[in-house]
């Protein structure tokens, strides 16, 4: 296929996922109260990271998204571990001598635990206070190396995780705290798009995006695809579009100053979101299904791009992790290139994206699944599996 100059070929991984849970983390605590599998090193990135970043290279995946954990490099209010901050400047600097471009996200899903239990992204004077003087010392401590920012990965999915009955630590079902955290999570990351853009550094968004399909016209289905569309979708876009934010059943806030603070609007796409009485179904019907239970297809990346063409019109797109969790590496080898075929086209149809990252670039700890689900297109023996040449194509032609 035909690729625009100087697009953008690359991997991601989170720091829990890759180095295994920090020890002032909440997911650390979460863990050893039996409320999900031990991470151990995650995949052993803290030790092969110069060797990974290697094997990427040689794939021609030459951007790299990796989160530096504020748990390590906060552990306690007001106390910054500065071994923590020489080992992740080492990091970094191993990837550009490796000839990848790192690109760094500032929250993953986990937090220290000191911030949650002070109600986290809940308690706006909280996050204003603790999280924006993080965003400063981060900027601070790796701007000179850092080349990219992805500031906080999908901030429209935390809110389900964390208090929409998801897995997440607190894992509670709570309507006020759930829209409490959307607003929080939201805000805070607009403003750290706006503070880390001083650093002169392009500054990417990761929504986690799919486009709701309703497979019948029952009212339980209408609402559910009303509440994605408010959750996942008309929230973000009427913040980093016309600075308003508006989270369902609360007043929209106005926020001028915060529209346009992303260079590109990122993007996580797993699988299309089919909607049958109200309750979310494997979609299209027959498609093959992934590790995780949802149907594998590509099509959902098509509406994806779509909507966001119509939405955001002229805006650069950036796909920031695209995968599937599978042990069938023929599976996945059909899905990146259908993957791949659907942004090529939208491309040559005037959608204005600007790269590809795949994840992850070496199978690590799935949160919930443990080890068991493989996402990488390396092994954690660091065997090379047969469906990274399908990217290793496209990236060096």
């Amino acid at each position: 296929m035909r690729w625009p100059e100087n697009f953008m070929w690359g991997t991601a991984a989170s720091a829990t996922q890759a180095e295994g849970a920090a020890p002032a983390s909440d997911w650390w605590e979460w863990e050893r109260a039996g409320r999900a599998p031990l991470s151990g090193d995650g995949n052993g990135f803290t030790a092969s990271f110069a060797a990974d970043f290697a094997l990427y290279a040689g794939l021609g995946l030459r951007h790299h998204r990796m989160s530096v954990d504020w748990a390590r490099l906060e552990p306690e209010e007001g106390r910054h571990d500065r071994a923590a901050v020489a080992r992740y400047r080492e990091i970094i600097t191993a990837a550009a001598e490796a000839g990848i471009t790192p690109w760094l996200c500032l929250h993953h899903f986990t937090l220290p635990r000191w911030f949650a239990r002070l109600g986290g992204f809940a308690d706006e004077d909280n996050w204003r206070r603790y999280w924006l003087r993080h965003v400063d010392f981060v900027a601070e401590s790796f701007g000179d190396l850092a080349r990219g920012w992805q500031p906080v990965n999908e901030p429209n999915y935390y809110p389900r995780i964390t208090y929409g009955g998801g897995p997440f630590p607190p894992a509670r079902k709570d309507a006020d705290a759930f829209n409490r955290v959307s607003e929080g999570i939201h805000l805070a990351t607009a403003e750290a798009a706006l503070a880390l853009r001083a650093t002169g550094k392009p500054v990417a968004s990761i929504y986690g995006l799919s486009v709701p399909v309703a497979l019948d016209d029952s009212p339980k289905t209408a609402v559910r695809v009303g509440n994605h569309l408010a959750d996942h979708w008309s929230s973000w876009i009427g913040l980093v579009r016309d600075g308003v934010l508006r989270i369902r059943d609360r007043p929209a806030i106005d926020v001028p100053h915060l529209a346009n603070v992303f260079d590109l609007i990122g993007f996580s796409y797993y699988r299309t979101t089919g909607i049958r009485e109200g309750e979310i179904v494997p979609y299209p019907s027959g498609a093959p299904l992934s590790d995780m239970g949802y149907a594998v297809s590509a099509d959902g990346l098509r509406r994806v791009l779509s909507k966001l063409r119509d939405d955001l019109e002229g805006t650069p797109l950036l796909v920031a992790e695209y995968g599937v969790g599978t042990s069938d590496d023929d599976l996945r080898a059909r899905y990146l290139r259908d993957g791949l075929t659907v942004v090529n086209t939208a491309i040559s149809e005037g959608v204005d994206v600007r790269g590809f990252f795949h994840w992850t670039g070496v199978d690590n700890y799935e949160w919930m699944r443990g080890h068991e689900v493989s996402f990488g297109l390396i092994g954690k023996d660091r065997a090379v599996r047969p469906s990274a040449a399908i990217l290793k194509a496209e990236a060096i032609g």
